[in-house]
């Protein structure tokens, strides 16, 4: 089973507000970046983004992942168990629920295992994965986040 190293990081610009991903990607001597801007979002939808957007970019059928993440928000999520307890429940009451089932549609295909790393600590890879996701955020030609802006209380329309 091929083994591939993830970090994986989100920002936003006022939360809601301007955000953005970032993700590095590593298997033996190939590396990978991604990021992507949107323009209303947050930042927990943006660190929750990262790590799909990482895991659906495996071109394998099965791997074995370790994903790096300074969210607690989401490594404590699956790690701990609870968003298998909130999709039995439904999702009832839970932000984030789009991005949550997308997860848990990838999440299976793979041996995955989160690991915390304490953000702006200088780890190379997660220092990385911030000036991804800052510089989408700062891009002029952002991404609507569609299943945000259409369910958030204060959308423009």
């Amino acid at each position: 089973m091929a083994k591939i190293t993830i970090y994986t990081d989100g920002a936003a610009k006022g939360n809601p507000g301007n955000g953005g991903y970032g993700i590095v990607m590593m298997s033996g001597k190939h590396k990978k970046e991604l990021s992507e801007g949107y323009r209303k979002t947050t930042n927990n939808r943006m660190e929750l983004l990262s790590v799909i957007v990482a895991l659906e970019a495996i071109k394998l059928n099965t791997a074995e992942v370790e994903i790096y993440s300074d969210s607690k928000y989401v490594v404590d999520a699956v790690e701990k168990g609870w968003v298998f307890g909130w999709q039995k429940k439904g999702f009832k009451g839970k932000k984030n629920v789009d991005l949550w089932q997308r997860f848990l549609k990838i999440y299976p295909k793979h041996k995955v295992k989160f690991i915390w790393v304490k953000g702006h600590a200088g780890n190379l890879f997660n220092e990385r994965c911030d000036e991804l996701a800052v510089k989408a955020a700062e891009k002029s030609n952002l991404i609507i986040d569609e299943a945000y802006e259409n369910n958030s209380s204060d959308a423009l329309f």
